[in-house]
């Protein structure tokens, strides 16, 4: 049984990490004897041509693409594609987007044979077992799919026990890639979430009760991710510190093992103590971040998001105390807001720049299966647009009586520019040679992603890395060299910003160079280093 997973395409802004969710997924599978290929789209351009190539050598007899609501359009395109390429392949289509728009899904795309419901590892294995032996589907829990004219579903409740999934399976994911754009790597400690805050899907498509790992199990994924490369590694639990027996747990294993790892992960700010946040940050952390959501207590009680702006405050402290990097965030648009409520937010925002906690803002995104979507008619919001590639939070797809998404905007691309401002500081100070290495490497590195991401998209390497030799003159220029005039010539950027990039490439061993058979060839370096 050949399974294909597909990630959809990613914006590059969006700080894209290696997928967990089809690394699990292409885990179960394996685990059950199953074969499994990951296509992925955020850092491989897709087209007719690859796809065709691809069920032509793979032969996969069951493709599945996940998706959020920003990238659903394109899990759907692709879907689309296979579907024209060779129409016996049964496709399905997971996520949180597709959970909570099943029927949606059904009724309106059939290039979607079945759609996964909620957490997909053991309905995913079902399905393609089901595939397999021809059995019936409504057999499969956990799923939604056409059945004579109607849409049938269903249920599996999530999984009691985490530490009856297979590891993630990463080997097929191309991690170089990753690497090479400067990306963190994503691992998880737990799944579940016990709030109820009405923007928010997590509870619904994890369940409310959180669910652990064995710690012992959570810092053996840590130990081999940081023999892997990655700068960072991000804890991306719903709430890493919901329970503080686990949080203490996992902290003091790394300690314990004296595993040097830089890690980060999400709290809320009353769930961390002095005492949680100085073990965390002893065993590696260096950045939490909190969703503070609005400076308004009025706000923070109608999204029932359950803290207070003190709680808030002194859990900035605490981490700055403790030699943590606080980060906090704030949406804005939430049902009910005022100018004067944006005003509350943007001085609490201030305060805490004061203190010197970072802060960042989105913009509410209704997405399907939260509260504030199902029950629009009760909050004062207006949504403005059903277009779901607008679904990536940084523009306005609402308005409020008292805010238009212009405010909403604006706060926003201030908040950009400031960031541009910044770079543009430091560029300055570099050019004049009053910048040292430290205090220019963010900008520095930010190009040379920038640069390597579109010799990605490009299939700079691919179409233009691979060159004879000639035996009788003799190789006429260094491999980087002529690597690095192919680049010029194909890619939009200054010169030395791409000589910058590809010899920063080399050096890091994103790509290597191999000669065989009279040929200079480069590659990506996939998987993991040596």
């Amino acid at each position: 049984m050949r399974v294909l997973l597909i990630n959809p395409f990613y914006p590059i802004s969006e700080t894209p990490s290696p997928p967990l969710g089809l690394a699990y997924l292409a885990g179960a599978l394996e685990a059950a004897g199953m074969a499994v290929k990951v296509l992925d789209c955020v850092v491989s351009p897709l087209s007719d041509d690859l796809l065709s190539s691809l069920l032509e050598e793979f032969k996969p007899d069951l493709a599945g693409a996940t998706a959020v609501t920003m990238t659903v359009d394109h899990a759907l395109t692709v879907l689309e594609r296979i579907k024209t390429l060779d129409p016996d392949i049964p496709t399905v289509l997971g996520g949180p987007h597709a959970t909570f728009c099943a029927a949606d899904i059904l009724e309106s795309f059939p290039q979607v044979d079945a759609v996964v419901r909620g957490e997909g590892e053991r309905s995913l294995v079902a399905l393609a077992r089901a595939v397999q032996e021809r059995s019936p589907w409504s057999r499969v829990p956990g799923i939604a799919f056409r059945e004579n004219d109607r849409i049938v579903t269903t249920d599996l409740p999530p999984l009691a026990d985490l530490n009856e999934l297979a590891p993630p399976a990463r080997h097929g994911i191309p991690l170089g890639r990753y690497r090479a754009l400067g990306m963190p790597v994503s691992m998880t400690t737990s799944r579940g979430c016990p709030f109820k805050c009405i923007f928010c899907v997590g509870r619904k498509m994890v369940g409310a009760k959180v669910r652990y790992r064995d710690p012992v199990r959570v810092v053996d994924e840590m130990a081999a991710l940081s023999r892997l490369g990655f700068h960072q590694i991000n804890l991306a639990d719903d709430l890493f510190t919901a329970n503080r027996d686990h949080c203490l747990a996992v902290c003091n294993e790394i300690m314990d093992r004296g595993l040097t790892v830089k890690w980060t992960s999400f709290a809320r700010v009353d769930t961390v103590t002095e005492q949680i946040l100085a073990s965390m940050r002893r065993a590696g952390c260096t950045t939490v971040s909190f969703g503070i959501e609005s400076g308004s207590p009025e706000m923070l009680r109608r999204i029932k998001k359950g803290i207070t702006l003190e709680q808030a405050l002194q859990a900035m402290q605490l981490c700055l105390d403790c030699g943590i990097d606080p980060h906090a965030s704030f949406i804005l648009g939430l049902p009910g807001e005022t100018p004067q409520t944006l005003r509350q937010t943007l001085d609490f925002g201030e305060t805490l720049k004061a203190m010197g906690a970072n802060h960042g803002f989105h913009i509410l995104a209704p997405f399907p299966g939260t509260d504030i979507r199902e029950r629009l008619e009760t909050y004062d919001l207006q949504i403005l647009s059903d277009d779901w590639r607008e679904y990536h939070a940084n523009r306005a797809v609402v308005r409020t009586a008292g805010v238009g998404p212009e405010t909403m905007d604006a706060i926003v691309i201030e908040s950009e520019k400031m960031f541009d401002r910044w770079l543009d500081k430091i560029g300055r100070r570099r050019a004049m040679g009053l910048a040292d290495e430290k205090e220019a490497w963010p900008l520095t590195r930010l190009e040379h992603t920038v640069v390597i991401y579109d010799m990605m998209m490009k299939r700079l390497i691919e179409n233009h890395g691979s060159w004879p030799v000639d035996a009788t003159a003799g190789d006429p220029g260094h491999p980087v060299e002529q690597l690095i005039q192919r680049a010029t010539e194909d890619l939009d950027h200054p010169p030395q910003r791409i000589r910058s990039a590809v010899e920063f490439a080399v050096k890091e061993k994103y790509i290597e160079m191999t000669k065989a058979d009279g040929r200079v060839s480069w590659s990506w370096v996939e998987g993991f280093p040596q």
